[in-house]
Order: structure tokens, then C-alpha cells, then sequence
């Protein structure tokens, strides 16, 4: 089997690798290409999962290139982990908002929104590369934020995509050490959109049955439950689930934009754990991943990632929490709209399980937040201020016209180079 990953040169693939070696038997890669424009990081990285490959005992061959076609030829899975302007362009994603006083984040809001201009045309054509040049009928999984937005226009474009986050595998394997159980024998019932999920049920399996225990949960646990995503106890029991730490933007946003005002943002501290990733990934001793890269985020990401290609390519028919076309599984939304729910993952079709109605407060911000997302893409795919203005006007973040047409403008000026019909 051959695997591309574009974006091989991020320090997160040492983590992808680690799984890869540690799961072969269930993922055997004879071919693995890192793509990446970057040759010096991309030299570092492939170095480092070289070692990691051969301290495993895997056999798999380990090729790099700046070029797309050269990875993608013949592949049977290809892996989009990108980063349009990297870590700079993130800092704006997480400063310019302020301006506007709205948090600033590199997925939620409006900085999430100029992550999306910018990304999406660069996705769009990398995927045409796959379809002239990977094998028939391959898979392509977008770990690339906003995942929702950008596995849509991947789908819409014909691309037989799926997208994959790390927030339900990190909540499933939390559950799961809160109960003292092997995370095989948790499931959830999550929904929501990218970014924007609740747990409504924490599914324990045992010798007698099967039975959700997130009610119990909410009264043994509350307190770690709460400090982990940082939202109240009286928010949870209220809902009767558990958002997502991204949730948070919305419920408490200006308690966050506080926060914001003060400190470096995210991309100066994810700046300064890769300069040292990968100063340790220069080191020829080296051949495990380093303890830094939890620092740099994705936690579970690698058994996310192997799990999905495993079923992707053995049509295993297991159920997995992806990001896929809804084809009313939530109602409310257009068929063709993308969510974050578990579905049943074979080689030739991702099925969504059936979901049961939501409360109205969370129906009501998924259909907000998707008409955004909506509009969103409609600006990425064919630009114009109009177009961004009337997204930035739609998102629940903004809201306001005066606010929005501000927003848009910090926007359009911090993201100029990216957007050529913004110059």
C-alpha cells in the first residue's frame, strides 16, 4: 500500500509515523511519501521517521519530495495536513480579530474564516493532482483546518473525501481512563459540526450490555470534566452533555477575548515547541517521538489516522467519528452540508448512524454556524469583499454589520499575499 502525506514536513508527522510503526499489522505500508515544499524541514522529519520505522522493525520504504504528482502517483490513500502560510499567518488568525473584539482563533470565527479563504483553493488543487495521478478510486482524508469547510469543497468538487479531527478520539480515550476501562470498550454519541461537537452519550461495554454513562459521568466527574474543557459545571449539567473545549468561543466568548488581550498567542508558543521538535529531530540518535510533540497538540491523532485508512482500504465496516456528508442525518441541515458524527466506514461508502433530535439550543447554533460555513466556501471559491462581508455578517461571532464590514477589512489586509483578487 502507498500513502502520501501532504504536508510531511510538519512536526506533527512524527506522531502519524509513530502510529504507523506501531500499528502495522493493521496498516501495512510498503510505500510512504512525504510531501512538503519545505526540503530543509522536510529532511529533518523524513530523518527522524526513518529511525522511528526502522527501530520498529517496519519495512515499509520511507521516499520525500517537494513535488506533488511524484507523491501522489499510484497512491491508494493520500493524507492533506497542510498549513497555508504557517505559523505566521496563524498569528494573524489569532491577533487581527481583536481589532473587531472578537476572539481571535485559527478555526472558530473570523480567523478561522481567513484560514479558509486561504486554504481551500491550495486543497482544491492538490486534489486535482490525486485524480489525475493516485489510483482510481482513492481516499483522501483532510486533517486540514477548517476541516468541515474544506472536506465540503473537496466533496463537492467530486473528490471522494472524508475529513478526521482528534476531538472525539482524545474525549473517548479521557472517558475511558475516568472509568478505568479500555478505551475498545467506549463509544460516543457525538455530534455537531467540526469544531463545534457536544458528547451526548458516553457508551460503556461490558459482559452485560451495553449502557451510556455520561449521567453518571456528569455526577462523579463533573469537576475534571469541566476543568478539561473549560466551562462550568452548571453549563454541562444544563445540556446534559459535553461540549467541546471549542464551544468555549461561543459560551464564553468574552471572557476568552479577555483572556486574548494578554499573552502570546498560540502561534508564538507552537513556534517556539517546533523550533525545538526539531532541533531533536536533527539528532541521528533519535528514533521515537520526542515528549515535546504533545506539547504541539493532535494527541491520538496517529491511531485516528490509521484506524480510518485501515477501514478505508479492508472495508473492515467498523464505526468510526468522521466528518461526512450528512444526507439527512441531521434534518435541519442540506444533505450536502458536512458534520462530525460516527459512521459506518467501507472501502466504497462512509454511512452515517442514525442520530437522535437535538435540543433546540444546539440545533439552533449548528444551523447558524453551517450557514456560515456555507457562505464561507462560496467566498473561498470565487472571492470577493461582497461575499466575505456576507459570511463574516453570518457567523454568531459577528453578527453585526458594522462589526462585520470591520472584520472584513483586517481581514483582506492581513491576508493580501494569499488572496490574489484581495490585492
Amino acid at each position: 500500500m502507498k500513502v502520501a502525506v501532504i504536508g510531511g514536513g510538519s512536526t506533527y508527522t512524527p506522531e502519524l509515523i509513530d502510529g504507523f510503526a506501531r500499528l502495522r499489522e493493521v496498516l501495512p505500508i510498503t510505500e510512504l511519501w512525504l510531501v512538503d515544499p519545505d526540503e530543509s524541514r522536510l529532511e529533518l522529519v523524513s530523518g527522524l521517521a526513518r529511525r522511528i520505522f526502522s527501530r520498529a522493525g517496519h519495512t515499509g520504504i520511507i521516499k520525500t519530495t517537494s513535488v506533488v504528482g511524484d507523491g501522489v502517483s499510484d497512491a491508494d490513500i493520500v493524507l492533506i495536513q497542510l498549513r497555508v502560510g504557517g505559523q505566521t499567518a496563524r498569528h494573524g488568525d489569532e491577533t487581527f480579530p481583536h481589532k473587531g473584539c472578537c476572539i481571535g482563533q485559527e478555526t472558530t470565527g473570523p480567523g478561522g474564516f481567513a484560514k479558509a479563504l486561504r486554504t481551500v483553493p491550495v486543497v482544491l488543487d492538490i486534489a486535482e493532482t490525486v485524480r489525475a495521478k493516485a489510483k482510481p478510486g482513492a481516499w483522501i482524508i483532510d486533517f486540514t483546518n477548517p476541516v468541515g469547510i474544506v472536506t465540503r469543497a473537496l466533496q463537492q468538487a467530486g473528490h471522494r473525501a472524508v475529513g478526521l479531527c482528534n476531538v472525539a478520539i482524545g474525549f473517548q480515550r479521557k472517558f475511558a481512563d475516568l472509568l478505568g476501562t479500555d478505551h475498545s470498550k467506549v463509544s460516543l454519541n457525538h455530534v455537531g459540526l467540526n469544531h463545534l461537537t457536544w458528547e451526548l452519550g458516553v457508551n460503556l461495554r461490558t459482559d452485560q450490555g451495553t449502557r451510556d454513562v455520561l449521567p453518571e459521568l456528569l455526577k462523579s466527574d463533573i469537576d475534571h470534566i469541566a476543568s478539561d474543557v473549560r466551562m462550568p459545571q452548571a453549563l454541562l449539567r444544563l445540556q446534559g452533555a459535553v461540549p467541546s473545549y471549542y464551544l468555549r468561543y461561543y459560551y464564553l466568548h468574552d471572557t476568552v477575548l479577555g483572556e486574548q488581550q494578554y499573552g502570546r498567542s498560540r502561534a508564538q508558543e507552537v513556534q517556539d515547541v517546533e523550533s525545538a521538535l526539531l532541533a531533536k529531530y536533527a539528532d541521528p540518535s533519535l528514533a521515537v517521538k520526542p515528549e515535546e510533540l504533545s506539547q504541539r497538540g493532535g494527541a491520538f491523532y496517529s491511531e485516528a489516522a490509521v484506524d480510518l485508512m485501515a477501514s478505508l482500504t479492508s472495508n473492515r465496516g467498523d464505526t468510526q467519528i468522521v466528518n461526512v456528508r450528512n444526507d439527512g442525518a441531521l434534518p435541519f441541515l442540506p444533505d450536502d452540508h458536512v458534520i462530525e458524527v460516527p459512521a459506518v466506514i467501507e472501502s466504497d461508502k462512509l454511512t452515517v448512524q442514525p442520530i437522535a433530535p437535538l435540543p433546540e439550543d444546539m440545533r439552533g447554533l449548528i444551523s447558524a454556524v453551517a450557514g456560515y460555513e456555507r457562505l464561507a466556501l462560496d467566498a473561498a471559491l470565487h472571492g470577493g469583499r461582497d461575499r466575505v462581508v456576507r459570511a463574516m455578517l453570518a457567523h454568531p461571532l459577528v453578527g453585526q454589520y458594522e462589526k462585520a464590514e470591520r472584520l472584513t477589512d483586517l481581514l483582506l489586509a492581513e491576508n493580501q499575499q494569499y488572496l490574489t483578487w484581495a490585492r
